[in-house]
């Protein structure tokens, strides 16, 4: 892993960086094109919404975790809130304030938002997938000591070193970015299957929800736990995924009083 790929002079063209920016550019590709496959000339709004929803999304991610996680940090040195390049991106507050500005956009133009997410949802979760490539690069968002020779030992220039050295961690950002493949492939079988308006999009919530909840007891860089029970980000995937099944309940019900 490199976190630099090249030197423009003094400047560092970072792979984090880069690799991100592709995912957003990847992801607002294969939602174009699958909001233009459904045929209801949404395709028009899906660029717009890539480039606001990704900034929107890569500062939510920032601020959730500056002043959820590392707020005791920040305070004192706040002209380094937004370097992301030392780690410290969450994802729960990049979907929220992603998804919040796709809504405002979309019903700025008058747009169904709902049909739109379920258009966009499997896109959404190939950009994430994308995105812990990123983070195995940079050496952030790392596992726990696995305790044993199997794991990742990370290069002395990454979070993951000066917080734990050279011990062997697990995979869990690579893990979660074959997981979030999977999520990817299950919401294009479901989209081809007969379902109700809203339903993909809380399917997307619930299976990524689940998925973050188990793969924090794999994660090393928060460990501090809330009410002595969970994670924090499990905690937010706790409060997710029941969300999210009461939305795909309530669409179930709705749609069969009025078929979509």
């Amino acid at each position: 892993m490199h976190q630099y790929i090249a030197f423009v002079g003094d400047f560092p063209i970072r792979s984090y960086g880069l690799i991100i920016s592709v995912s957003i550019i990847l992801a607002t590709g294969v939602g174009y094109f699958l909001a233009k496959s459904d045929g209801r000339g949404y395709e028009k709004y899906v660029v717009d919404i890539g480039i606001y929803s990704g900034l929107a999304g890569l500062l939510g991610a920032r601020l959730w975790d500056v002043f959820f996680f590392d707020f005791s940090y920040y305070k004192d040195h706040l002209t380094e809130i937004l370097n992301v390049w030392q780690g410290g991106m969450a994802i729960q507050g990049g979907i929220l304030l992603g998804v919040l500005t796709g809504i405002f956009y979309l019903k700025h133009h008058k747009v169904d938002w709902i049909v739109m997410a379920d258009i966009l949802a499997p896109a959404i979760i190939l950009g994430q997938a994308l995105g812990r490539c990123a983070n195995l690069m940079n050496g952030d968002a790392f596992g726990a000591p696995t305790g044993s020779d199997f794991g990742i030992i990370y290069p002395e220039s990454t979070l993951a070193f000066r917080t734990y050295g050279e011990v062997p961690l697990w995979p869990a950002e690579v893990w979660e970015c074959q997981l979030d493949i999977v999520i990817f492939a299950l919401l294009l079988m479901f989209r081809s299957i007969n379902h109700k308006k809203g339903q993909c999009f809380s399917l997307y919530v619930m299976l990524y929800s689940a998925a973050r909840f188990f793969l924090e007891y794999f994660r090393g860089d928060y460990t501090e736990l809330v009410f002595g029970i969970f994670k924090s980000a499990q905690m937010t995937s706790v409060v997710a995924f029941c969300l999210a099944l009461s939305a795909f309940l309530y669409f179930e019900f709705k749609g069969r009083k009025k078929p979509l």
